[in-house]
């Protein structure tokens, strides 16, 4: 099975292609090809297939095999590989995931996609949408008690849920601690993303992830959103803002017309075969 390893800010994914290779269980090809000791190593796989309604479709599944709606810095990825590797003219595009069709705008620079623009769609708020079990229509800077310790959080569903805490500094935090707490709180039925964040100015933020099914990473695209619209909806920012993440920056528009647009970079590691049992030994 041939694989490409790409990357949006260091938030690194497997791409397999369904128009030429077959993938029997994407779950147990995910938990292998991901693992960083034994696999290529990832925070994920992300498989790119026909779609009837749009150029490409993206199925994206977590480091430990589960399934996930969406990823910003993922699908960003896909638009860069649908371009250059002929499945879609450019440098617009669309893209269906299970978070509804994306749209994205390419970036060239002699030939090749360096940046994608991504029309994230419109955030959601209810409770519902991320699912989340806290009382009221929408939650925003609200008292919960997760571990132990009371913190006040802000809940963005992006087609994905995410739970957003501002923080005096991200740095000073242990997220192999306190990231799980978040994702498997009680009051996340589906588990959470969550973003821990400092406000540095009207314009710019800087933030740390733990995601949902992967752990650390670098950067969470949708994340990123989630964290714009979070921001914007305490008044702590404007709905235009610089988001600074551990794998670099990412540009967010909360517009007008009420949906995100989200602008980042999009690298082309390295391409190979995997077996095709989609495994590897395991650990003696």
């Amino acid at each position: 099975m041939k694989f490409t390893k790409m990357h949006g800010l260091g938030n690194d994914y497997v791409y397999v292609s369904l128009f030429t290779e077959r993938v029997e269980n994407a779950g147990k090809l995910s938990a292998s090809i991901s693992d960083r000791h034994r696999g290529v190593g990832s925070d994920g796989l992300i498989l790119i297939a026909p779609s009837r309604t749009c150029d490409v479709r993206m199925e994206m599944y977590n480091s430990d095999g589960s399934r996930a709606e969406m990823c910003g810095n993922g699908i960003r990825c896909v638009a860069k590989y649908a371009v250059e590797h002929g499945l879609a003219g450019g440098p617009e595009l669309t893209i269906e995931t299970d978070a509804g069709v994306k749209r994205a705008q390419c970036r060239f620079e002699a030939g090749r996609v360096v940046a994608v623009r991504i029309d994230m769609g419109e955030p959601a708020l209810a409770p519902s949408s991320l699912p989340c079990t806290l009382p009221g229509n929408r939650i925003v800077d609200h008292p919960v008690e997760i571990g132990g310790q009371a913190y006040r959080i802000t809940c963005v569903s992006m087609g994905n849920p995410h739970a957003v805490v501002f923080v005096p500094n991200p740095a000073d935090l242990d997220l192999s601690v306190i990231g799980p707490r978040f994702e498997n709180a009680p009051c996340f039925p589906q588990r959470t993303n969550t973003h821990f964040v400092r406000v540095d100015s009207p314009a710019h933020v800087t933030m740390r992830t733990w995601e949902r099914g992967a752990g650390a990473t670098q950067a969470c695209g949708t994340g990123a959103c989630a964290v714009a619209v979070a921001s914007s909806l305490n008044g702590l920012t404007r709905r235009a803002i610089t988001a600074t993440l551990p794998g670099g920056d990412l540009e967010l528009e909360w517009a007008d017309d009420g949906r995100v647009y989200m602008t980042g970079p999009a690298v082309e590691v390295f391409s190979g075969d995997w077996p095709d049992d989609g495994a590897r030994p395991a650990a003696p």
